[in-house]
């Protein structure tokens, strides 16, 4: 954009604006921090998640600083961006280290962390980097899956629950919102049950509303945790809203209640991890994908500065 005269002290808005990417940088003093982790391989339906952490940093120069709704500005909100662990290439397996440090030190250094996956297979590292002990902290995930499919023949990002369940994590630390049915198996549901996860389908959410059971969980975890991460699996969003997502099917979530669970999380005061997985640019129709993705992002920056301003 060209350099204003002086005597201008307002920005123009003739070619651009005050952007979300634009708040971006090297703050490492930023309260919030933002690393990507770009994992692709040992997905079950093949794809490039690997892409979609530099799609959704681009993405939000699309997007504004001011919620017209609420009037929130993020303008004043840094963010430390922590370029992204280096896992390109690598299995979930190999990853788990390098995503497990990268989450590690911004969860030590910063109030809340965002992770950009990935596959869902990110989580395990991120929970790990969260809570080395695996005792202390709770976790929600808005999944049509449970992500409890077998280990014996190695990970993949239909495991990691299971994947934290055999490395310590209780049951009851779990609780998995917006599952789908005809999208999961009994011998899954099986293994949720008896390791006293707390379940509630796509059904559960129609009646109950799905903002109040993200609102009800997340104090059951409180109570139970001293911290709480959450993973935000892209594919919990109805498929005909979320065609850039391989493992959405028709029925899911409103894009629009999956904003409203997204700002109302990042407001709630023990989360202090928080990551979006399952989104492939390579399958995105009309950038549909990407502006939810980076939409994602914008209303967890509000939820931020809702807790903050509380």
């Amino acid at each position: 954009m060209p350099k204003l005269p002086d005597n201008i002290t307002e920005m123009s808005e003739n070619r651009g604006w005050l952007s979300l990417h634009s708040l971006l940088g090297a703050n490492h003093d930023a309260a919030i921090a933002v690393v990507g982790a770009p994992l692709g391989l040992e997905s079950l339906s093949p794809g490039r998640c690997d892409l979609a952490p530099s799609v959704i940093r681009t993405t939000l120069k699309r997007l504004s600083v001011y919620d017209l709704e609420t009037g929130i500005d993020l303008s004043t909100l840094g963010i430390f961006d922590a370029g992204d662990a280096s896992v390109a290439g690598l299995n979930p397996a190999e990853a788990f280290v390098p995503i497990c440090d990268a989450v590690r030190q911004r969860v030590q250094d910063h109030a809340l962390t965002i992770v950009l996956g990935g596959n869902n297979a990110v989580t395990r590292g991120g929970v790990h980097g969260a809570d080395a002990t695996l005792k202390r902290v709770g976790l929600l995930t808005l999944d049509a899956h449970f992500d409890l499919r077998d280990t014996d023949g190695g990970l993949n990002n239909g495991n990691p629950i299971q994947a934290l369940l055999d490395d310590g994590l209780p049951g009851a630390h779990i609780s998995q919102i917006g599952l789908a049915p005809f999208a999961n198996t009994e011998k899954a549901y099986g293994k949720a049950k008896r390791a006293g996860i707390s379940v509630h389908t796509l059904s559960a959410c129609y009646e109950h509303g799905f903002v109040a059971l993200v609102r009800r969980e997340l104090e059951r975890l409180s109570r139970a945790c001293t911290h709480i991460y959450v993973d935000f699996d892209i594919d919990v969003i109805d498929r005909t809203e979320m065609l850039a997502a391989p493992g959405a099917r028709p029925g899911g979530i409103a894009v629009r209640d999956f904003f409203a669970a997204a700002r109302e999380i990042a407001a709630h005061p023990k989360v202090n991890c928080v990551d979006l997985t399952e989104f492939d640019p390579s399958r995105d129709v009309g950038d549909i994908g990407a502006l939810t993705a980076a939409r994602w992002l914008a209303e967890i920056l509000a939820g931020y500065t809702a807790r903050t301003s509380r």
